[in-house]
């Protein structure tokens, strides 16, 4: 299983959904970084669940506690450990379940670990896995923050309806757990800030990175970058001079041209599916017993990770351009 991220900035994450905890080696992180605890826990707290009944109520306080890497507040140039501990699993919730839990990695799991994979809330396939992510994602932010460069995400649509403020994301989400269903959305995020000329062609590009760090995030489907216009007359940004600035006046190439970027703010889109956990029977196989069956899922689950995953998007943007800039 490979759960590492390899660039100038590396990330190992570590754990599993119901095991004593979860955590994050990050390494090559420049020395000498004042790292602020009590922000890093905010930017947590945006993550963590039990804060909404428009989310599971699993509470998890999720406090990380630094093993290595920090040194009177500082980063100390040697691989950062932070572990989380797991405090409010119940796992009997799990138990003697052969039944595929339908959109899960169960099958998968189960076919490429040859049976060994920990079922329990997801296992490592887990969105709780985020949290270290969200944990990296945040100690970036701090860095980038002191480099000009700010990463902020928002919900754009939840179950295809444009949102116009809170209560209405409330309101459909809670529609739809009252079926016992679950609901999707769409998240933008723009960083601001960001120099041009960060980021390489081919394999090594803006988006290459940024895309490989945003599907660490499991409910992610699809992210698309900029606007595609349907002719290249209206999607061509026409250049212009600001002093000695070269800028565009629109922005369809979402501040990334050729997989490096423009100096323009880059902007992205990220299609988050519903949550596959709802309580509607629905039709599955027995891998035990190798027969067909229907299932009702029991346990703790969101009925919309949209708002709890507009953090963990924030996190990956972060950890995509300290890499890439160090």
């Amino acid at each position: 299983m490979s759960s590492m991220f390899n660039g100038n900035i590396s990330l190992s994450i570590f754990g599993e959904s119901h095991g004593a905890g979860i955590g994050v080696v990050i390494d090559n992180l420049p020395a000498g970084e004042a790292i602020d605890l009590d922000e890093i826990q905010q930017f947590l707290n945006r993550r963590a669940p039990g804060n909404s009944d428009t989310a599971t109520a699993r509470k998890e306080g999720d406090i990380p506690e630094i093993l290595s890497g920090l040194y009177n507040g500082k980063t100390t140039g040697t691989p950062l450990c932070a572990v989380i501990r797991n405090t409010n699993q119940i796992s009997s919730d799990y138990e003697n379940i052969a039944a595929l839990r339908l959109g899960h990695a169960d099958y998968t799991g189960h076919v490429r670990y040859k049976g060994s994979n920990d079922i329990r809330g997801g296992g490592h396939f887990s969105g709780r896995l985020t949290a270290p992510l969200v944990f990296a994602g945040a100690v970036c932010g701090q860095i980038l923050k002191r480099r000009g460069i700010s990463v902020n995400a928002e919900i754009l649509s939840i179950g295809g309806v444009k949102v116009t403020g809170d209560e209405q994301v409330r309101e459909i989400i809670l529609s739809a757990k009252s079926k016992g269903d679950s609901v999707g959305g769409v998240i933008k995020c723009t960083a601001t800030g960001v120099p041009a000329g960060i980021g390489s062609p081919m394999l090594d590009g803006l988006e290459n990175v940024i895309s490989r760090l945003v599907f660490a995030i499991p409910a992610v489907k699809g992210i698309e970058f900029g606007t595609v216009c349907d002719y290249g007359s209206e999607n061509n940004d026409e250049f212009y001079l600001d002093g000695d600035a070269v800028k565009t006046r629109t922005n369809n190439h979402g501040g990334i041209l050729g997989g490096i970027s423009s100096g323009m703010p880059i902007e992205f889109t990220v299609k988050i599916k519903p949550t596959p956990s709802i309580s509607i029977p629905q039709n599955t196989v027995d891998i035990a017993k190798m027969q067909e069956t229907v299932m009702e899922i029991k346990g703790r689950h969101d009925p919309c990770i949209v708002p709890r995953a507009v953090v963990c998007v924030e996190a990956a943007m972060n950890i995509a351009l300290l890499s890439l800039m160090e």
